[in-house]
């Protein structure tokens, strides 16, 4: 697959759902801290969202920081639109004004702290041998 194919695969799976996380590892086992976090704010809200790993091909990084001209992953998107990573969802869960953008319903109107999410899974080492 040529960079030109993942950016339109990755432009596809941001027109083609309400809300998307670009993140590293799953919803299912983060790879990182701020993917748990962001994972764990999402289902603190009920919002069901796609996900892509970007782990396995450095290309996928590399394309969706090209699109939306933001360096860390995660990535939050909304009808099309970059919300935000971690630090960005953080605040606007915390504040209540992640839950009206993504249409959910907020428990109450007093701000709440974002739950921290599981503890990040390790991605299991990969090598390559180039040895011959």
């Amino acid at each position: 697959m040529s960079d030109n194919e993942i950016r339109d695969a990755i432009s596809t799976a941001i027109a083609d759902n309400d809300v998307i996380l670009f993140m590293k590892g799953s919803p299912a086992s983060p790879a990182c801290g701020f993917s748990a976090r962001t994972v764990a704010m999402l289902e603190a809200l009920e919002t069901p969202f796609a996900a892509v790993d970007v782990l396995p091909d450095p290309r996928i990084r590399q394309e969706l920081s090209a699109i939306s001209k933001w360096p860390t992953i995660p990535q939050l998107f909304h009808n099309g639109e970059l919300v935000g990573g971690c630090d960005i969802v953080t605040e606007m869960y915390e504040s209540g004004e992640l839950a009206t953008a993504l249409g959910a319903s907020a428990s109450d109107d007093a701000p709440q702290e974002a739950p921290v999410g599981a503890e990040a899974q390790a991605a299991p080492m990969g090598i390559e041998n180039r040895l011959g």
